[in-house]
C-alpha cells in the first residue's frame, strides 16, 4: 500500500513539474516578445544622412480631428514633435496595440513611407510585428484621396491588433508629412507674394 502511495505521489509530482516547465516555457516567450529594440537616436542614425534636430508641428483642431479619426481615438495634443531633413519626416507614435503602446517610429520622404521601425513592444503576444519582412511591407506605400495607404499590408495571425495599430501610424504618420510639406508650400507662396 505504501508502494502505490508513493507512486501516487511520484506521478503528481511529475505533472507538477511539468507544469512549472510549460508555465516558465509559456512566460519566457511572452517576455520575449517584450523590449525595446531600437533607440530614437539610432533610428533617425538609419533614416538620415545626419540627424537633425526635432521640430515641432501645432495642432489646431482639424489637424487634431484628422488624427482622431485616423488613429480611431480622441487625439488632444496640442503639438507632435518630429524629426525633419529637406523632404524626409520621421514621427514617432505611442499608440495601443491590445492593452499596451507600442511605440513605432516612421520615416516619410516625398510622400512615401521609406521605413518603418519598432522602438518598443510591450504586448504580450503579437510582437511579429517587429520581425524587418513584416515591417517592409510598408515601404513605398503612399496615402489615397481617402487617407487610405496604398499598400496592403499582410496581417500576421495572433496580432490583428497590433497590425492594425502599425497600419493607423503610418496613415498618421503620411498624413502629418503631407500637412507639414504643404506649410512649407504655403509659407513660401505667401514670401514669394510678399517679396513682389
Amino acid at each position: 500500500m505504501l508502494a502505490g502511495v508513493s507512486s501516487q505521489i511520484g506521478v503528481e509530482m511529475r505533472y507538477l513539474i511539468l507544469s512549472f516547465l510549460l508555465l516558465g516555457a509559456v512566460t519566457s516567450t511572452t517576455l520575449a516578445q517584450i523590449g525595446v529594440y531600437q533607440t530614437l537616436e539610432s533610428f533617425n542614425a538609419e533614416v538620415f544622412t545626419r540627424s537633425p534636430d526635432s521640430e515641432t508641428l501645432w495642432l489646431n483642431d482639424d489637424i487634431r480631428d484628422q488624427l482622431s479619426t485616423i488613429l480611431n481615438r480622441t487625439y488632444g495634443q496640442l503639438r507632435i514633435r518630429y524629426w525633419r531633413s529637406g523632404e524626409r519626416t520621421a514621427w514617432i507614435f505611442n499608440e495601443i496595440g491590445k492593452e499596451r503602446p507600442i511605440t513605432s517610429a516612421i520615416a516619410v520622404d516625398g510622400g512615401k513611407i521609406v521605413h518603418v521601425s519598432i522602438l518598443e513592444y510591450r504586448e504580450s503576444r503579437g510582437g511579429e510585428v517587429k520581425l524587418e519582412s513584416f515591417r517592409r511591407q510598408f515601404v513605398d506605400a503612399q496615402l489615397t484621396e481617402k487617407d487610405k495607404l496604398t499598400k496592403k499590408i499582410n496581417g500576421i495571425t495572433g496580432a490583428t491588433l497590433s497590425v492594425k495599430t502599425l497600419n493607423r501610424s503610418a496613415i498618421a504618420a503620411l498624413k502629418l508629412h503631407e500637412i507639414v510639406m504643404q506649410n512649407d508650400r504655403s509659407e513660401k507662396n505667401e514670401d514669394e507674394i510678399s517679396l513682389r
